[in-house]
């Protein structure tokens, strides 16, 4: 029905159907430009929202098929070799479509390298490799002859077969290529006359290769590699970072594709891309934002190899930032893992297949040494995302019936694992309090909060200050000042304090919150407040060679949106005893001129230094990303004045530039 107003003239378009993918309506299908037998009191209008929505678009493999895609459910290779057979991870074997619900062999005839590439990207392989073809010739020979097989049967009707497959090897999926499924119609002919199924040989990523696998060629280090993935709750996915000029930044989503994608994925050592994201969907980068209008043709190695546009040339904003899903292979890893006992599927008793005395079995971890980092592990693991909670006790929760035992202990990850079983654990099981009760649990969500100091801000704020004692007391009491200052003469002297303003963004997909509800913060009489988090940044200065020389730390007395963006409505405000937390979006300011928001220098003679906060620095709350809550500064004191400069969050440069944080920490503690 016409609502705003009748016009005259012809209706050009009826029965319009669009998949959602198009850029524009001629490109969906109709009943022809002019051909209608609608009236204007039918014509239809939009009402658009005036900024395009965050996270709305992505191009998907699914969206950007057509009907023949939808046929083309799936690809899977089937192992022929006793070798392949035993191995967990299918690289080589022959191509089976499952095709309108029925899976198929595919004719080996015509078939090139370039097909084998999108098998092996659609089944998460980065790459394909020669098949020893007369080997699998003569197996296939010894079938047809063997009177016992049906094999001989199945071939001869057509329904076993896709007659032919022709690929240019940029497809992101088979149903992009152009496939036959029958031969031409009219034509009594066979299928796949005198030829034998397609193979295929594909080639794993350093992720998924065993540990005892080496490659024949020499593969790129971490450190080499110039593209990354952050924030991606999955294996495989993340907001797309690039390293130029020593500095990582992010992509513009103008122009991306699923192409593009491909090529990162691939970088990486995944298969294609699944999904290419626009809209910060995975959240927003901070820094620089290097490429924009990346128009990558398929064939490229890296994403620096595609033609591009420099981001600042555009006009793209971090509300713009490019993400992706891609292919991974299927490692077996989520059926090793389930949960027992919570009131949803995303919580409860962690409990995991193991080999014991030769026979698998299914038993509880301890949850001695448990964190929040074996939970995000944990949770990847299952397909759940992140985890919310790690949890020691599980009284109340009643694991599955006879797999109460605790198989697995000692369990300690460092965060990339695709599962609990890649990381260190006991040999012999040993835990200090056995089973039962204290079994570990997780609880798990697809999104998180990104917390990330804003460096610049700090740089510009740095001041001295000589505060004399008399103004301390409280701040003493909770146990910010130096060591030394227990010693001094009070209330006469003074401390000299470095002091800044810190400003810290939630940049994630969800709120942060407060690892404890309200009835556990714990109220601090001096200052009269609550602190909902005890430590919540890590204020150090540090020499050149890490050693700490002066610390400070700031409790989260006052966790609210400071100030948010226009158009976002603040949540948290702390007056009243309100709730505490940082929007999706919006900042959480602490300003130079309170207690505590300082670093007692008092101790420290001149010199040059490294300056240090680190964000949430117990991981006391779940984030999706942690790499970014540590920022630097290079620091030159001259016994008089301060000087800060070069200040950037810790994943801001290439990552042998400076110690990472478990290294510094265990520098500080003489760990090896």
């Amino acid at each position: 029905m016409a609502k705003f107003s009748h016009i005259r003239g012809p209706i050009w378009l009826d029965n319009v159907h669009c998949m959602g993918t198009e850029s524009s309506l001629d490109q969906c299908t109709s009943n022809g430009w002019g051909v209608s037998d609608c009236s204007h009191s039918e014509d239809i209008g939009v009402v658009c929202h005036p900024q395009r929505q965050r996270g709305y678009l992505s191009e998907r493999v699914s969206n950007a098929l057509g009907p023949q895609g939808r046929r083309l459910e799936e690809v899977r290779l089937k192992p022929i070799l006793a070798s392949a057979k035993r191995h967990s991870l299918v690289t080589e074997g022959a191509v089976e479509v499952k095709y309108e619900g029925h899976w198929r062999q595919v004719c080996d005839q015509d078939w090139t390298r370039n097909n084998s590439k999108v098998v092996c990207g659609m089944l998460g392989f980065p790459s394909e490799a020669p098949v020893n073809s007369l080997y699998y010739r003569k197996v296939w020979n010894l079938k047809m002859k063997d009177p016992k097989s049906r094999l001989k049967s199945l071939t001869q009707k057509n329904s076993f077969w896709i007659h032919r497959v022709n690929c240019l090897g940029t497809e992101p999926h088979m149903a992009n290529c152009q496939v036959q499924v029958a031969p031409a119609r009219g034509k009594l002919q066979p299928a796949c006359p005198g030829g034998m199924h397609a193979v295929v040989s594909c080639v794993a990523g350093p992720r998924f290769r065993p540990a005892k696998a080496k490659p024949g060629h020499k593969e790129s280090g971490a450190e080499e590699l110039k593209v990354r993935l952050r924030s991606g709750a999955q294996v495989g996915e993340g907001r797309v970072e690039v390293l130029v000029n020593h500095q990582w930044g992010t992509v513009c989503d103008h122009g991306w594709n699923l192409i593009s994608a491909s090529v990162v994925c691939r970088q990486l050592g995944f298969g294609s891309a699944r999904e290419a994201l626009f809209g910060a969907q995975l959240g927003q980068g901070l820094g620089p934002i290097h490429l924009s209008e990346v128009r990558c043709r398929g064939y490229e190695q890296t994403l620096s190899d595609c033609p591009s546009l420099e981001g600042s040339q555009n006009g793209c904003q971090h509300e713009n930032d490019a993400a992706v899903r891609c292919s991974v292979p299927d490692m077996g890893f989520q059926n090793q893992v389930r949960l027992a006992g919570g009131r949803s599927p995303e919580e409860g008793v962690v409990e995991v297949q193991v080999e014991v005395n030769g026979v698998r079995r299914w038993g509880a971890v301890c949850s001695d040494h448990w964190g929040l980092t074996e939970a995000m592990v944990a949770c990847r693991q299952l397909g759940l995302g992140f985890a919310n909670h790690a949890i020691k006790d599980t009284w109340y929760w009643q694991g599955t019936p006879g797999a109460a035992d605790v198989v697995m202990s000692g369990v300690r990850c460092s965060g990339p694992e695709l599962a609990l079983q890649q990381c260190q654990k006991h040999g012999p099981v040993h835990c200090s309090h056995g089973s039962g009760r204290f079994a570990a649990g997780v609880s798990c969500t697809d999104s998180a909060p990104d917390l990330v100091m804003n460096a610049q801000l700090v740089q510009e704020t740095a001041y001295l200050e000589d505060r004399p004692l008399s103004q301390l007391y409280c701040a003493h009491e909770e146990n910010c000042l130096s060591r030394s200052a227990d010693h001094m003469d009070w209330p006469y002297g003074h401390r000299r304090l470095l002091r800044f303003s810190s400003q810290i963004y939630n940049l994630g997909r969800a709120d942060f919150r407060p690892k404890t509800g309200r009835h556990s913060w714990i109220w601090h009489q001096c200052h009269r407040h609550y602190h909902s988090i005890e430590v919540f940044t890590h204020y150090d200065l540090l020499t050149l060679n890490g050693s700490k020389v002066a610390e400070g730390h700031k409790a989260s007395f006052c966790l609210e949106d400071t100030n948010c963006p226009t158009g976002l409505q603040k949540r948290y405000a702390c007056a009243n005893f309100g709730e505490q937390g940082v929007t999706v979006g919006c900042w959480d300011t602490y300003r130079h001129d309170i207690d505590c928001q300082w670093v007692d220098i008092t101790d420290v003679g001149p010199g040059n230094y490294i300056f240090q906060v680190v964000v949430n620095p117990q991981n006391e709350v779940a984030e999706s990303d942690f790499s970014n809550n540590m920022m630097r500064c290079r620091c030159k004191y001259d016994g008089h004045r301060v000087w800060l400069h070069s200040c950037h969050t810790g994943d801001s440069y290439r990552a042998n530039a400076e110690l990472s944080l478990e290294q510094e920490q265990r520098l500080r503690n003489n760990l090896i």
